[in-house]
């Protein structure tokens, strides 16, 4: 028989339309109760089951809702119900003659019969407030702007009941239960619990520090080791809360251990109060695979590599973002397959490092040619690729490449350890804040630490800043039982956007996150901060960048302004960031708030990528069919036997791809006014493309990454090979492929290249290589081949195209030889060269553009295939025009 307390629950003043009902809770053991204040609220850490089955972790959208009664225990699973005030719950129901009432359970006991709620402690009358929801929550919320509005007691002590098990329900007039639902809270943990102070690992002369954001937590404990894994505790340490932070100071004899946090907390997704083991949001080192946090002071000496803190004196100059130009690369690509390396380093951060390897001189290369930002695809830690390297899975190359060029053999045995070799791409992310563990040489410790920055630092050295691929969106996981859940394990539905039945958002591929609400915002820009102080990188591109709200993007640009070198040892105001900023999900539209898509973020200096000009060079889209032509590749003049429609359609789509593509050669500004193909004088906001959608959005020349290929996709050669005609020459491919980095390089706004656009790379028509392994996604800076030819592309994301892709790469006339690579590397370098060669291919605003530059071959009469293009200079030029470029002008 177990012995039992009575709790008290004084979370509110008496009210006449309140009724508290105690119940009894199994008795806390001495050494593991609470020290409580007065006026608080006591909960067990260990509480039996309650008396109905344990669900499992749940995650749907809302085109797979589940399918449950419309009143059950299976009720309590929806979150439909929203606490977004102190006073104010909102939810859709309509309460004629009826009641409503907040129940709230400590361990979690609530439980559905048709008389209302049962096993609660606390059931409190909701009143409908007849005005609705106030302005401020429809701003914050705007997806339930018609819910009805329901008024709490002001007593209420919110800040113990969101630590609570949470339902409501509905009532009609005989008093039989309609409906019932849990509630979401983040609107009422931001009214309460916003937090502006320390959060993480501090270190002092004589302590460490931890705190913890935490305001639905009943207990947290810090658990402390000795080693990265294995082992048992040194100590376990409570942490005490103060208005939802929870923390603790401990010896100095703590650097260099490593922690885990274990929180006590309501869990939506199983109806329990759970016992969670969570690494800290705010880790800045880890052991491998994420098992424990690391306690390491990022200032320390000792982790600095020799220079480290004039490295921003060092910094090549960037005298204007619009002098810009981005290489996107992957950190395996660069090196995995690279025998000038060292086989230790390949693969790692420490490959950039060397002198005179075969991709070190390939990047001296581009950056003596111009190129000024190496974009590093994402290197936080991420999931999908163990840290170990002693249990990633190979296959032998030897034995792929005696396969002909068009098997399947090669995908098959690829794609049979795709998920235990050593590659993807990292949007996986688990913990933003902390470098992968699988490309240092040591992922335990500070390692990967220091060779972090002695990466950031040999790229400095050679003349190149660094942008860091940074994945805010979503997360790897989610719930109070996968390894790589962290946030949901701490404040369970708080970080990650729910739809209005209360289940994850996925439209961004799985687990979006909510910068909407307040500390998920402040988590972002406290990483970006860490990782510009920290590592001292020079910009940042958000991975769908749409899909954060616009408001958080501008803070964090102004937070990476405000740094300087004499305060954080870095010029925030040379930090660059761009974005995906598509619009779709439940976000389009403003759907939860403005957010940062194309058409919302421009007038902000924050760049988006400007899929227009990429549509028009290449045809169509990624999702449209696969042989529809464009500008670049045969659109009328070289047909390839995909029906496009007759000659006249065909004239007009590539008139129209022209004018495209002029916009964005004029940096995609909304307000330049040119001659379109029917003769007609518009503003790039006035040419249309994807259902009647402004082609020009920007307001000024950074807002435009213009680009034609990306990691994402087919890469650019392998693009041109599938949609030109299978009978014309490798050398008009190549010439197709210097074409289109031709246009991105002479582009006003910011010129992006995918790494290998340069060398004619191929993928062997792999349409979406994030996990193709090294075989499909090598990168040969010998020049010797571009990797066509390599067997056909896995069969996932690829088989619909394989009738198409087979023959191809059958054909030996496709593939390019190393003349032709070499060919590629010098034009494309020559190009970039030209760009740098004059500030008239860099104007920095939108009136010098307007100004300047000028299209002809325009109107009815254009002559098809010939974009024509002039900048002009102050010099016997136009009147009243200063003088930028002593050549005068440029066509």
């Amino acid at each position: 028989m177990v012995d039992v307390l009575r709790v008290p629950f004084p979370v509110l003043q008496s009210s006449p339309s309140l009724s508290f009902k105690p119940r009894l809770c199994p008795l806390i053991p001495p050494s593991r109760r609470l020290h409580l204040k007065s006026n608080s609220l006591l909960f067990p850490l260990f509480s039996s089951s309650p008396s109905f089955f344990k669900l499992p972790l749940r995650c749907s959208s809302p085109s797979m809702p589940l399918q449950l009664s419309s009143l059950s225990q299976d009720s309590l699973l929806y979150s439909r119900a929203y606490w977004v005030t102190k006073t104010i719950i909102a939810w859709n129901v309509d309460v004629v003659e009826g009641s409503c009432y907040l129940y709230a359970s400590r361990v979690a006991a609530l439980s559905v019969t048709d008389n209302g709620i049962q096993g609660h402690d606390l059931e409190i009358k909701l009143e409908e407030d007849r005005s609705g929801l106030p302005p401020n929550v429809i701003e914050k919320f705007p997806h339930i702007r018609d819910y009805r509005a329901f008024k709490l007691p002001p007593v209420l002590d919110a800040k113990n009941l969101v630590k609570c098990q949470l339902a409501v329900a509905e009532f009609n007039s005989q008093g039989k239960c309609r409906n019932a639902t849990g509630l979401q809270l983040p609107g009422v943990l931001d009214e309460l619990f916003s937090y502006d102070g320390p959060l993480g690992a501090f270190y002092s002369a004589e302590a460490v520090s931890l705190c913890l954001w935490a305001p639905t937590a009943q207990a947290v404990y810090a658990h402390i080791y000795k080693d990265p894994v294995g082992g048992s505790p040194l100590e376990i340490i409570p942490l005490e809360e103060t208005n939802g932070v929870w923390s603790t100071k401990g010896p100095k004899s703590w650097e260099g251990c490593y922690y885990k946090y274990e929180v006590s907390v309501y869990h939506p997704s199983t109806l329990h109060i759970e016992k969670c083991y969570a690494n800290d949001p705010y880790a800045r080192g880890l052991s491998a695979d994420g098992k424990r946090t690391l306690f390491v002071n990022l200032h320390a000496d000792d982790l600095k590599p020799e220079g480290w803190d004039e490295l921003a004196d060092m910094k090549p100059d960037i005298l204007s973002f619009s002098d810009i130009s981005i290489y996107e690369l992957h950190i395996r690509d660069f090196s995995a397959n690279d025998d000038t390396v060292n086989a230790d380093f390949r693969g790692g951060y420490m490959a950039f490092t060397l002198k005179d390897s075969a991709g070190v001189l390939h990047l001296k290369k581009l950056s003596k040619a111009g190129i000024t930002h190496v974009h590093l695809l994402p290197t936080f830690q991420f999931a999908a690729v163990d840290d170990e390297k002693e249990n990633w899975k190979y296959v032998d190359s030897k034995i792929l490449e005696k396969l002909p060029p068009d098997s399947a053999e090669q995908q098959e045995k690829i794609t049979a350890i795709q998920d235990d070799d050593a590659y993807n791409w990292g949007y996986n992310p688990v913990l933003c804040g902390v470098p992968k563990g699988s490309y240092s040489s040591d992922p335990n410790g500070p390692c990967r630490i220091v060779e972090f920055r002695k990466m950031i630092q040999a790229l400095t050295h050679i003349g190149l800043r660094v942008v860091l691929d940074v994945v805010y969106n979503h997360l790897h996981a989610n719930g109070p039982f996968d390894k790589d859940s962290v946030l949901d394990k701490i404040v369970p539905g708080y970080y990650l956007r729910r739809n209005t039945d209360g289940f994850i958002e996925n439209s961004t591929c799985v687990n979006n996150t909510a910068s909407e609400h307040y500390m998920v915002e402040r988590l972002i820009i406290d990483d970006l901060l860490s990782w510009a102080i920290n590592y001292k990188v020079d910009g940042f591109r958000f991975d769908l960048m749409g899909h954060i709200m616009k408001r958080t993007m501008v803070k964090a640009k102004d937070a990476l302004c405000s740094l300087t070198k004499e305060r954080d040892g870095v010029d925030g105001s040379r930090i660059y960031i761009y974005g995906e900023g598509w619009d779709f999900g439940e976000v389009a539209k403003n759907g939860r708030g403005i957010n940062a898509a194309q058409f919302n973020i421009c007038g902000t200096g924050i760049g988006s990528f400007n899929d227009r000009i990429r549509d028009a060079m290449l045809g169509g889209s990624p999702f449209g069919p696969p042989l529809q032509q464009g500008f670049v590749t045969g659109l009328l003049l070289e047909p390839n036997g995909h029906d496009h429609g007759t000659k006249d359609v065909e004239k007009a789509m590539l008139a129209s791809a022209k004018d495209h593509i002029q916009v964005g050669l004029a940096a995609n500004l909304r307000g330049f006014v040119l001659t379109d193909f029917e003769g007609k004088e518009r503003k790039g906001s006035e040419v249309l493309c994807y259902g009647e959608t402004p082609v020009g959005y920007a307001f000024c020349p950074t807002e435009t990454v213009n680009y034609v290929s990306a990691h994402d996709n087919e890469t650019l050669f392998d693009i041109i090979s599938l949609k030109t005609p299978v009978g014309i020459s490798v050398e008009d491919r190549c010439r197709m492929n210097h074409f289109a980095t031709s246009i991105i390089a002479l582009t006003q706004g910011i010129p992006f290249f995918h790494a290998g656009d340069e060398m004619l790379r191929s993928k062997s028509l792999d349409r979406d290589s994030y996990n193709s392994g090294d075989w499909f996604n090598r990168l040969d800076f010998t020049y010797n081949s571009n990797n066509w030819g390599v067997g056909l592309p896995p069969k996932q994301k690829n088989e619909n195209s394989w009738p198409l892709i087979q023959p191809r790469l059958a054909d030996p006339s496709f593939k390019p030889q190393r003349s032709h690579i070499l060919a590629a590397v010098e034009n494309f370098t020559d190009v970039l060269c030209i760009r740098y060669s004059s500030p008239l291919f860099r104007l920095r605003t939108a009136n010098a553009i307007q100004e300047r530059v000028r299209f002809h071959n325009t109107g009815p009469s254009w002559v098809p295939g010939f974009i024509v293009m002039s900048i002009e200079d102050g010099n016997e030029g136009i009147p009243g025009l200063s003088q930028l470029d002593p050549i005068g002008i440029i066509q």
